[in-house]
């Protein structure tokens, strides 16, 4: 990590899926002579683009973006990969002058980056892991519920792919994973936005949203995924929109059941995310936008960045 320097100060830009942070990190790249950090764990994979909603070619033209598109659908990028990452692109960005921004709904991405994770180096166990992949999710994660009550109200139930890991690593150590996770947060002030809306609306955004994923040829880029060899169990393939699309590409369900099961799952998403990002954190400065805009927003990052 970079040295603390006076001038240097990261800008976060958090908030459910579907809220606006695109186009408002857009805005204030452009404004603040930015760069953007993606804390979006679905951005990392190549050729997974139309849901997980990544910032278009023109956008990603606009403003550079990081930690997009830098594996495989077949690789994994652990959570500590992901901030050595996320921490080189921004001392990368302080070193050309510029203002990086980490945006993203990921909450365990930001809060390792905003916090300063000190996450256990354990190495993937292959053999233990094909072990746990053969019990259902709901054992997996009562047993993570058992020995870390902590990590498990961070994780979703259905999430095996996290569950695993987490047991994984407190099998090896001997100890609860979120024992394990000190914290050395980053040498410069670190300013946290929040967006929101009001849950109607931004149901409504989500049901807009895949309503065009269907219109922009998701069905199609799930087919080509299988296709290039991708399998439907991949940790990449059981993603929001992929999973669901799956099951209709497998004659398990029609399309319009796969878009309703999308939509609703999309919102269980969103009220887990609500887990990470609370109104109540006196870090985050949260803005409503069904009734403060980009102005707003803008106007209180230009004294933060004083």
């Amino acid at each position: 990590m970079a040295g603390s320097v006076k001038d240097q100060k990261l800008l976060v830009l958090l908030g459910p899926t579907a809220v606006g942070k695109t186009e408002i990190a857009l805005k204030l790249a452009q404004e603040f002579n930015g760069e953007i950090v993606s804390a979006d764990s679905r951005l990392i994979y190549r050729g997974m683009d139309t849901a997980t909603a990544k910032p278009t070619r023109a956008e990603q033209a606009r403003v550079p973006h990081h930690l997009i598109d830098v594996v495989a659908p077949d690789e994994e990028l652990t959570l500590a990969e992901y901030q050595a990452r996320a921490y080189a692109a921004i001392d990368d960005i302080f070193a050309r002058g510029k203002l990086p921004l980490l945006v993203g709904g990921t909450g365990l991405y930001v809060r390792a980056v905003v916090e300063g994770y000190n996450i256990p180096r354990v190495p993937p166990n292959p053999a233990r892991r094909a072990e746990l992949e053969r019990l259902p999710a709901p054992e997996l994660y009562a047993r993570l519920q058992t020995l870390d009550a902590a990590a498990a109200q961070t994780t979703l139930p259905n999430n095996a792919r996290r569950i695993i890991r987490a047991l994984e690593v407190i099998e090896a150590t001997g100890e609860p994973l979120s024992a394990q996770q000190t914290r050395h947060p980053p040498p410069y002030p670190i300013y946290q936005i929040g967006l929101q809306l009001p849950r109607p609306l931004l149901y409504a955004r989500v049901d807009a949203r895949i309503d065009k994923m269907i219109e922009q040829g998701l069905v199609d880029e799930v087919r080509g995924l299988v296709a290039r060899g991708y399998a439907f169990t991949l940790p990449s393939m059981t993603g929001l929109g992929y999973r669901e699309i799956g099951a209709y590409l497998r004659g398990e369900i029609d399309l319009e059941q796969a878009i309703r099961l999308l939509k609703s799952n999309t919102r269980k998403f969103i009220r887990h995310q609500a887990n990470w990002f609370r109104p109540s954190d006196a870090r985050i400065q949260w803005f409503d936008l069904s009734v403060q805009d980009y102005a707003a927003i803008r106007e209180l990052v230009s004294l933060q960045l004083e």
